[in-house]
């Protein structure tokens, strides 16, 4: 009798043990599904068709790029992928001409780091395509070693800002023949904190920092669209720039590379904290497509909301003194 007793009372307080434990688990499990919901962010909701539209996106052969493109190609939009790497560009085209069904999905090559690329891209696109309706400014590189390109340019700012600069202003003829059209500039909510060195862009004089650099181009492509939107103002053509959010794409191979025990570790926690690419392309999907934002052109959104830039990306003098500094770099002319 005593034996089953404490049989009794061992069951008992397992019993409650075990349903504590699930409990438990179970109040984990929800707040880890609304922590996720919550990283995960907003997402675009609108349904507009682009039947008849061309779209070019770079940067498009993988990441928020590429779900970019599938979710624009899925409207029926003839989507451009302008890419460095034309292989792997090319697979990337064929699984979303199949994923989507539109077959009107096409490649170019462009390398952002070349002012010859960029112009010699731009002159082919004027000369074969009829219009340009969405403009995304997708591509970029983050917290890269100091590399200068061929033209002597920091490669972050390069990259993520001047490419992008020029390739837009060549495009723009073509983007207001197109109206209504919009520029959408991908930056990083890392352009908080950055400042544009104009005295020292690439690091010529002062210690290299990666991330300084990074923040730079990041704050760079807010000032360039809110700028560009002063400068369009009333011709048809909007510009927007947003944060997409901390995302699982190759764009953090750099930093593992500065740091491989980091990256090791944060690997596994990075697939719950961190967006997909598919949730990351949401913002820039809602920025291209949502009907009505052309009141809003030149400002900053993020998870599908508009936002506020940080006050060093709302300067309006240090906007127009970095578009003067970029067209002399990039050797324009001739801009709006």
């Amino acid at each position: 009798t005593d034996f089953k007793s404490i049989l009794f009372v061992w069951d008992k307080k397992s019993l409650q043990l075990a349903v504590t434990c699930g409990a438990a688990v179970g109040v984990t499990l929800i707040c880890l599904v609304v922590l996720r919901k919550w990283i995960a962010g907003g997402v675009c909701r609108c349904s507009v068709r682009l039947d008849g539209k061309t779209v070019l996106v770079t940067g498009a052969n993988t990441g928020i790029g590429k779900e970019t493109c599938r979710d624009l190609a899925g409207r029926g939009a003839r989507v451009v992928m302008a890419c460095r790497d034309l292989s792997r560009a090319e697979r990337a085209a064929d699984e979303i001409r199949q994923s989507t069904g539109n077959g009107n999905v096409v490649i170019r090559h462009l390398d952002l780091a070349s002012v010859y690329s960029v112009s010699q891209f731009a002159k082919d696109f004027l000369d074969s395509e009829d219009r340009l309706d969405i403009l995304v400014n997708n591509a970029g590189v983050m917290m890269c070693p100091k590399w200068i390109t061929e033209d002597g340019f920091e490669t972050q700012i390069a990259v993520n800002h001047l490419g992008h600069f020029l390739l837009t202003n060549l495009l723009l003829p073509l983007l207001k023949s197109s109206t209504p059209s919009r520029v959408i500039n991908v930056s990083s909510i890392a352009h908080r904190g950055g400042q544009i060195n104009f005295d020292d862009l690439f690091f010529s004089r002062r210690p290299y920092s990666a991330l300084e650099s990074y923040r730079q181009s990041k704050l760079a492509n807010v000032l360039f669209t809110r700028e560009l939107a002063r400068r369009l103002r009333g011709s048809g053509v909007s510009a927007f720039c947003l944060h997409p959010g901390v995302i699982r794409t190759e764009l953090g191979r750099h930093i593992e590379g500065w740091f491989p025990l980091l990256g090791a570790l944060l690997r596994l926690p990075a697939l719950l904290l961190m967006k997909t690419p598919w949730e990351g392309s949401q913002t820039t999907v809602f920025c291209a497509v949502t009907p009505g934002l052309e009141e809003l052109s030149g400002r900053y959104f993020s998870d599908c909301a508009e936002k506020e830039a940080a006050p060093e990306g709302q300067d309006d003098e240090a906007a127009w003194r970095l578009w003067e500094e970029s067209a002399r770099l990039v050797r324009l002319k001739d801009t709006c």
